[in-house]
């Protein structure tokens, strides 16, 4: 058995097993498709459920991937002991009613023990297998020639896999001696124990009955193999080293740790300690990211919120006290760009989210740290061992400490956490926010429920960009109303008066801020619920907000024209649209976003691109006869108008949805007035003429020149 790297065991496997006619297939992301059972992947098969249950056709019947997975259910054991890690690598190789036990035991040994693959000696391998599976132990025996004191049988807790009702079947698992050394020296130590010495590198499951959840097995006509090797075990039986965190591209990672804060591996347990954690976490933390988990107080966001705090956390107790984890990310990428590309492509985005993550945590770690420290020291001098569950709550409530994290800190002075008391403590606020809105509120956007006596919001935006004199009336975190909001956190925000534009008629709300001296509330959305209230959501990025406090609230004026613009020439499309195709079009929905919109509309029958073409140079003939299509462009940077550039506008009335619009009402135009224009831009390529009748891009010109140009070109934007 030959030293090998794990990213050549990675390529060796999955190189084997396209051999055996598997199409090798990518690592699916972490975040799970159409399954609600799953937070995270955490098995090879997990994103394949509807393969193996036979409700999707599988792209092969044969399948090998490596895929990554996240388990965090032992994540306070993650450093105290070199076995657990919270992101590993899953080897797998996998049959969808194709090949059986008698060909997957035989590859299984060949690719573990061949000179050509991984050349382990057979006499280091013991073989487990369910204690009623006669057939998988005779081709272990007899077809493949183990010998039967290299054979362990076991019963169901062991080797028979299971979850709820549906297809099961018995698992055979391949042990490797890494010898007596590695033992605990008890009398009878064999395959099964605790200790280290005998390591499980694969399991191989066959999925050959279906359970009725009552204890009744039938077998299944069309079965299935199920394999998993964790990646990690198998180097660290190639490489011989004693955990994960020993193996090559692990270690590479820990010694960018190490180069930062200083800290080495084997200097002292509480470091080692320290360099484990930062190093695992931060390995989950990069993938998570790059598969579009971001932080947050729920979900995946708060499991990769709990691993970057706890990270960051050791990162302080290892002397490093500003943000140091984004600098870790670069070494993770390069140790796993190879089977990963996408890390690098979006290396910009996973660094920028883990350094906001860790500077928002670093305004409150240092306080909050302060804090535990005197609730430590009143717990101690009452000679307590419980820290209680009140002030838990009062560190996660107020500082942004996770629950595990306050477990762990006491666990290091000798205490325990009440976290019974902590969940308690929990509910209890969930309780008091019900209450205060027990009393028949309006049902508020998204189910939150403001109360009767909250007025309804004030829209100035018609009249004003910004305003100085906004009170804050209310403010929800996680869909409970809050009394502040620190940084870092996300929420909404309701006030009494407001410029920001709210979603509605297709057209999206306004982005901007919130702000009271240093503290910044930026808004990303704004809906507006049934009671009248303007639910501004968005991020507290610097400082706290409070309930009742005066601000300011500002939108985005750039991002506001340009949506106006667009609002403006869903007019001029329905227009147009109507000229050329007849009145009976009628607008059927739209979308107005700042950089795009959607105009939906009714119409009996698809057009052609070349009837659209002719329309349209029907409609430039009889309208703007001898015209040149040439383009007055319109400088966004300055707002200004080309020089010369013609003022127009058009009335009309009709009858829309049994309404009817007086002509005064429904007049559309454009302003050129000094020069500057209100409505009406797009993104635009200077020199565009109408000889280009595929382009989606205009300028800001005269109505006469639009109307033209929304005839021949966005007919074939909305492929009508």
């Amino acid at each position: 058995m030959q030293w090998t790297g794990l990213n050549e065991l990675r390529e060796k496997y999955l190189t084997f097993f396209e051999g055996k006619g598997h199409l090798r297939l990518g690592s699916f992301p972490l975040v799970p498709k159409d399954d609600p059972s799953l937070l995270l992947i955490n098995s090879g098969m997990a994103p394949m459920k509807k393969w193996f249950l036979g409700q999707e056709e599988p792209p092969r019947h044969r399948v090998t991937t490596c895929q990554k997975c996240i388990r965090t259910p032992d994540i306070e054991r993650v450093g105290i002991t070199a076995r657990h890690g919270t992101f590993f690598e899953m080897l797998g190789n996998f049959s969808f009613q194709d090949y059986f036990k008698e060909e997957v035991i035989p590859w299984a040994w060949e690719f573990l023990t061949g000179d050509e693959w991984m050349a382990i000696p057979k006499d280091k391998l013991y073989i487990s297998v369910y204690l009623d599976d006669d057939e998988a132990y005779d081709i272990w025996t007899r077809k493949v020639g183990i010998a039967p004191d290299h054979m362990v049988r076991m019963g169901k807790e062991d080797n028979f896999w299971e979850h709820g009702s549906g297809p099961c079947g018995p698992c055979s698992e391949i042990y490797y001696d890494r010898g007596p050394e590695w033992g605990c020296g008890k009398p009878g130590c064999t395959v099964g124990c605790d200790c280290d010495r005998y390591i499980e590198v694969w399991n191989i499951v066959f999925s050959q009955f279906d359970n009725d959840g009552e204890g009744h097995y039938t077998e299944l006509i069309q079965k299935n193999i199920d394999t998993g090797m964790g990646l990690e075990r198998l180097a660290c039986v190639c490489q011989n080293v004693n955990s994960l965190f020993d193996t090559d591209t692990v270690m590479n990672i820990t010694n960018k740790v190490s180069e930062i804060t200083g800290a080495h591996y084997g200097q002292s347990e509480s470091r080692d300690v320290s360099l484990r954690i930062i190093t695992d976490h931060i390995r989950s933390a990069t993938f998570m990211i790059c598969d579009g988990v971001l932080p947050s107080n729920e979900g995946r966001g708060y499991v990769l919120r709990r691993l970057l705090r706890r990270a960051a956390r050791h990162g302080k107790l290892l002397g490093v006290n500003d943000p140091f984890l984004y600098q870790v990310c670069d070494t993770v990428i390069h140790e796993n760009e190879g089977h990963y590309p996408e890390l690098r492509e979006r290396q910009d985005y996973i660094t920028k989210v883990i350094r906001v993550e860790e500077e928002n945590f670093a305004k409150t770690i240092d306080s909050g740290l302060k804090i535990f420290s005197d609730m430590l020291a009143q717990h101690k001098a009452k000679g307590e061992t419980v820290f209680s569950g009140e002030d838990a709550f009062k560190l996660y409530d107020t500082y942004g400490f996770p629950i595990d994290l306050t477990s762990e800190m006491a666990q290091d002075e000798g205490l325990t956490v009440d976290e019974a008391g902590f969940r308690a403590f929990m509910e209890e606020q969930k309780v008091r926010a019900r209450k205060a809105r027990e009393a028949l509120g309006d049902l508020g956007w998204a189910g939150i429920e403001f109360g009767k006596e909250l007025p309804e919001t004030e829209f100035v935006g018609y009249d004003h960009n910004a305003i100085d004199d906004a009170k804050v009336l209310a403010m929800v975190v996680e869909n409970v109303q809050a009394e502040e909001m620190m940084s870092g956190v996300e929420g909404i925000v309701v006030l009494d008066r407001t410029p920001f534009y709210a979603e509605m008629g297709g057209q999206v709300g306004d982005h901007g801020t919130i702000t009271l001296g240093e503290a910044v509330f930026t808004v990303h959305d704004v809906q507006k619920n049934k009671g009248g209230k303007y639910m501004h959501y968005g991020k507290v990025t610097e400082g706290v907000l409070k309930l009742g406090d005066t601000v300011t609230a500002a939108i985005d004026v750039k991002r506001r024209r340009a949506i106006m613009r667009a609002h403006s020439a869903t007019h001029l499309l329905d227009k147009a649209l109507r000229t050329v195709l007849g009145d009976h079009v009628h607008q059927a929905g739209s979308l107005v976003e700042p950089d795009k919109l959607r105009f939906d509309f009714t119409h009996f029958a698809a057009l052609t691109a070349e009837e659209a073409q002719s329309k349209a140079e029907s409609f430039l003939a009889a309208y703007y006869p001898g015209h040149s299509g040439h383009l007055d462009l319109y400088d966004s940077s300055t707002d200004r108008v080309a020089e010369g550039s013609p003022f127009y506008s058009f009335t009309f009335a009709r009858q829309e949805n049994g309404y009817f619009f007086p002509d005064h009402f429904y007049t559309v135009g454009i302003d050129a007035i000094d020069g500057t224009v209100s409505g009406l831009s797009f993104l635009y390529e200077e020199d565009m003429t109408f000889d280009d009748p595929d382009s989606i891009v205009a300028a800001d010109a005269a109505l006469n020149i639009w109307m033209s140009y929304l005839i021949r070109n966005w007919l074939y934007l909305i492929k009508i």
